[in-house]
């Protein structure tokens, strides 16, 4: 790699380190239920794809770091710190990482379905550690929050709900258009 490449490499890393940021913060404005929905997801993808599952585990803690500064996960704080710090964390850096390392698995076979597949695990990887969280560290305020309902449908309805839809659709829209215009530019920049 060409000085040159590993300058660019550095830069694109940093304004998606920065885009990880702004859409977190933007998305903590956005409320459907209880929490936000996730934007940042995408930018996660799309580094992930095109830098390896290190740099898509770097964007993950990321917006780990930022949900947690944004006040995203404050009523989850106010019951238990360190097991919101690790849920929070860890679901934002293996989402990224699960996401590079699946796109590195399928890309010989074809780039944009190995995009969408990674697309589909990143928000499946960060719900889906998010629920092993509450599972650890918050059932009994999540009974207490659920009341009358059973607390396994409230999280799956009342936390998760149609922000996990979203995200889904979101990443399936935007993670393989940009990855592939990020990718072609980078092929027509260092090999043409």
């Amino acid at each position: 790699m060409s000085n040159t490449e590993k300058n660019r490499k550095i830069v694109m890393i940093g304004i998606l380190t920065a885009v990880v940021v702004v859409l977190q913060l933007l998305a903590s404005t956005i409320k459907i239920g209880p929490f936000s929905i996730t934007l940042a997801l995408v930018p996660i993808v799309v580094g992930a794809a095109l830098y390896g599952k290190w740099i898509g585990a770097w964007l993950g803690g990321v917006f780990g770091l930022m949900v947690l500064l944004s006040g995203d996960a404050a009523a989850f704080l106010a019951v238990n710190i360190p097991g919101t710090i690790a849920t929070v964390m860890l679901k934002g850096i293996l989402a990224g990482f699960v996401s590079g390392l699946i796109y590195d698995l399928l890309k010989k076979k074809n780039e944009t379905v190995a995009t969408y597949i990674s697309g589909i695990f990143t928000p499946v990887v960060n719900t889906g550690v998010f629920i092993l969280g509450c599972l650890a560290f918050f059932m009994p305020t999540i009974r207490e929050w659920a009341g009358d309902t059973n607390a396994i449908k409230f999280i799956f309805v009342g936390l998760i709900g149609v922000n996990f839809f979203i995200e889904l659709a979101v990443n399936l829209i935007f993670s393989p258009t940009i990855a592939r215009i990020i990718n072609y530019g980078d092929k027509k920049l260092f090999h043409d």
